[in-house]
């Protein structure tokens, strides 16, 4: 099984989301029970990890969390969301499908009653909750009161520091889509307890402090089990936050100085680019991966879910079943996903092999015409020798997720060089430049001997398209409203269309704003 060895206890599934956001699982193996051994804390650990791949009853109309509206739950899985607000949303990606939920997305027509909105934000509360259980439980006093031994203590003060993580990247991405959240911590009541929002500025330095604080209780880079947390995760996480200080702490707040320092703490701990780049999206890219940070682990046998990779390739294919074993799911595709045409466009020299498409035309004039847009190949359930892993069914794929990868810390130092940040060095900035394009090319033929701003968020886009960050760095760039920049189908039209700056927040789900009256919603909404 290519995930962490831990096993995944139907004992510790915990309840569904609810709108207190601090619940405490729902069976009576708690407390003294389930956390009175250091084997007990790694179970329960498992499931904080496997939040973010597992829903509780794929196929049974159960979930983790329950949005009206969503009866598929595999549509509640992390990753599948974060594609839909951070790729769907943008010239990257449009969708075929005929749901009033998930057209206006990319679109921009965006609601507080848009289920998929409601499912992003309770997907990572829900991740946040069972987070919360575990670091409640694993004080130093909790672990003083069960008499462990030094070692398993250690383990335990270990396991917290990866839970406050998995806790402060629920509250990175919360940040960076909603702006200002509702905030609730371990210190908080258990129950009927209604959690208060918290600014987006406040939230952005409470993320800095716990990422911080927990440095010297993460394992050291490459130590850890595959799949778990370890040091240069949390100082990746860092580098990317930085780099979009400016973002979420306003005009004139910018953090590249760090943005340097937290990359080039990744940079210099050991990673070195895959030599192939596809290779890094195949079903075995668990296997001798020295750029894998952290992944997102999926198995098609252990832990099936129609969310994650398997979402992402097959929503890409189409239903040819040649075409569809040829990438590993002889099932059949679904076809639905694609690109408009400026992501296959950034590829204007052949030469690079990023360019990981299938067929289609560029141009869509009709958005629900599945054969119209480029397919995106970038995923596969294949292994890097040919071969296809086993799926019970032909569709459910065994591809993890790179979350964190070494490519992404390149690009942060490359660009917060560009901007001004100190501590860095064109010179290296180039280097890493060039070894991406080196990479892409096979060869030296495609290196620079300069770049602008503008080339490194084209080089962002052909890098890292699909993985969770288009949004994100347009609106870095200043191109993700207004009409500065338009792509296809933006804003409801098929040439584009200015849309308003209040788009940059998504709204608080309505739900939320129901249940929690303490809330104010994003502006504009």
């Amino acid at each position: 099984m290519k995930s962490i060895t831990i096993i995944f206890p139907a004992l510790i599934l915990l309840a569904s989301c609810s709108k207190n956001l601090n619940r405490e699982p729902a069976n009576t193996n708690t407390g003294s029970i389930q956390y009175s051994t250091a084997a007990g804390y790694k179970q329960v650990l498992a499931k904080v990890y496997g939040a973010y791949a597992l829903i509780s009853s794929q196929g049974t109309g159960a979930s983790d969390i329950n949005v009206t509206g969503i009866s598929d739950v595999g549509e509640t899985d992390f990753i599948r969301l974060l594609f839909n607000m951070q790729e769907l949303t943008t010239d990257n990606a449009i969708c075929a499908w005929d749901d009033p939920y998930l057209q206006p997305l990319h679109n921009l027509d965006l609601a507080s009653g848009n289920v998929y909105v409601a499912a992003m934000y309770d997907r990572s509360f829900f991740q946040i909750t069972v987070a919360n259980d575990f670091i409640r439980n694993s004080s130093d006093a909790a672990i003083a009161a069960h008499g462990f031994n030094s070692q398993d203590a250690a383990d335990i003060r270990h396991y917290r520091a990866e839970a406050r993580f998995l806790r402060a990247y629920q509250y990175y991405v919360l940040m960076d889509l909603f702006g200002s959240p509702a905030f609730v911590t371990e210190g908080d009541p258990v129950g009927a307890y209604i959690p208060k929002q918290i600014a987006r500025v406040d939230l952005f330095h409470y993320i800095e402090s716990e990422l911080k604080a927990i440095d010297t209780s993460l394992i050291a880079p490459h130590q850890n089990e595959y799949a778990r947390v370890d040091q240069a995760a949390e100082w990746a996480l860092l580098a990317r936050m930085y780099l979009n200080a400016d973002t979420y702490l306003g005009t004139g707040n910018d953090h590249y100085t760090d943005a340097i320092t937290y990359s080039s703490k990744v940079i210099n701990a050991g990673y070195s680019l895959m030599p192939t780049f596809s290779n890094l999206f195949m079903s075995d890219n668990n296997v001798n991966n020295p750029e894998l940070i952290l992944p997102i682990p999926y198995d098609a046998v252990n832990a099936q879910n129609y969310g994650g990779t398997t979402f992402l390739i097959c929503s890409a294919h189409n239903t040819d079943p040649t075409d569809d074993a040829a990438y590993g799911i002889p099932g059949g595709g679904w076809l639905g996903n694609r690109s408009t045409a400026p992501l296959p466009a950034a590829f204007t020299d052949p030469a690079d092999q990023r360019a990981l498409f299938g067929p289609g035309a560029p141009a869509i004039n009709s958005v629900l015409d599945f054969t119209q847009g480029v397919e995106v190949y970038k995923f596969t359930n294949k292994t890097s020798t040919g071969t296809t892993p086993y799926s019970p069914n032909g569709v459910l794929c065994s591809t993890d997720f790179p979350l964190f990868r070494l490519a992404e810390q390149y690009l942060i130092y490359i660009e917060a060089v560009a901007r001004g940040g100190t501590g860095g060095d064109p010179a290296t900035a180039l280097s890493y430049f060039n070894l991406l394009r080196t990479r892409a090319y096979g060869n030296t033929n495609g290196n620079v001997g300069s770049y602008t701003l503008t080339d490194i968020l084209n080089e962002r886009q052909k890098e890292l398209y699909w993985e969770g960050f288009r949004r994100t760095d347009l609106i870095r760039y200043g191109m993700f409203t207004g009409g500065t920049y338009l792509w296809p189908w933006k804003g409801g039209a098929q040439a584009g269309a200015a849309v308003d700056t209040h788009l940059g927040l998504m709204p608080l789900p309505a739900t939320e704003l129901n249940s929690n009256p303490g809330l104010i919603q994003n502006p504009g909404y």
